[in-house]
């Protein structure tokens, strides 16, 4: 197992404190720094493993900034913005209705209904009233003009 540059060092650390897998870091070194690394290796960076117990606080500290702005700033992450995922999902339509592929066309179509419903968020809408109506709210009607001692005019 040959030493690794800090750059090399960082890039793993950071990879992992965003959760991706080891196997996928291994893909991530290979294709931008061209090494080959083992799934051990890659592993060794990750403080939230017992393998890396002796990790440096340099590399410990990497990762828990790293985590923290991960899941702090989820806006930077095209597919979390709806109006990425519905241009995403417009352009796969798009391209299977081109390929006659209508099944898949619907589902697409469906999936961005359901996006533009927010049935993939945590919304909820509430109805006071029940559904056999027994429990609507009652309606409270003022008259204007009237006197308001509880008596007859």
């Amino acid at each position: 197992m040959a030493a690794l540059k800090p750059e090399v060092k960082a890039s793993i650390v950071q990879a992992l404190a965003c959760y991706d897998t080891p196997s996928q870091v291994v893909a991530l070194v290979k294709q931008e720094f061209g090494l080959s690394v083992t799934l051990q290796q890659v592993s060794s960076y990750d403080p939230t493993k017992a393998i890396a117990k002796n990790l440096g606080k340099k590399w410990v500290d990497l990762f828990n900034e790293t985590r923290k702005r991960f899941q702090e700033e989820v806006s930077d992450i095209p597919i979390a913005n709806k109006a990425y995922r519905l241009r995403m999902l417009d352009r796969m339509a798009t391209k299977a209705e081109g390929m006659r592929n209508f099944s898949l066309t619907a589902q697409l179509v469906e999936q961005a209904a359901k996006e533009c419903g927010d049935a993939y968020t945590n919304k909820q809408k509430i109805d006071h009233v029940s559904s056999d109506g027994s429990m609507s709210p009652t309606k409270i009607v003022l008259v204007a003009g009237g006197n308001n001692d509880g008596g007859e005019d």
